[in-house]
């Protein structure tokens, strides 16, 4: 038992509470194309609707072979998680000098708004990943203006 004093009104029934229940079981045709990469595909954990849009979360998994860096971007939110479930992905980050690879059972909380490029990941990669908010912009940055 904690002997810090509540921060949120609580206890409360479920109907009153402000965010839904959410449970979202497995199953393979969970999984769609709709994201931004070709080579993977990805499935909603319906934390979004559960928040009112606070946080999202992906399971994401490589369907076919790394086509290439992903370039230099960044994305308009405040938080960005990244636990790996299966295989590797590896970053760069600007002002970084070495890749930084995150394994299988490694969680990565990549600081939001950061430039960087995915510049490599296993066949078999499968990740979880968590936002903040659940909508973002993600922005490409010209050539040359970031990673030096």
């Amino acid at each position: 038992m904690s002997s810090a004093a509540p921060q949120y009104d609580g206890p409360k029934a479920l109907a009153e509470a402000l965010s839904a229940l959410s449970l979202v079981q497995f199953a393979e045709d969970g999984f769609t194309r709709d994201g931004p990469r070709a080579d993977v595909e990805y499935r909603d954990l319906g934390l979004a609707r559960a928040t009112g849009g606070r946080i999202g979360a992906k399971h994401i998994r490589a369907i076919m072979p790394f086509p290439q860096e992903t370039g230099w971007h960044w994305h308009d939110m405040t938080g960005h998680i990244v636990y790996v479930m299966r295989g590797w992905i590896s970053f760069r980050y600007e002002g970084v000098p070495d890749t930084v690879t995150v394994k299988a059972g490694g969680c990565l909380s990549q600081p939001a708004g950061v430039p960087h490029n995915v510049v490599g990941r296993s066949d078999d990669l499968e990740l979880i990943e968590i936002n903040l908010p659940a909508a973002f912009g993600t922005f490409d940055l010209p050539h040359g203006t970031a990673g030096r």
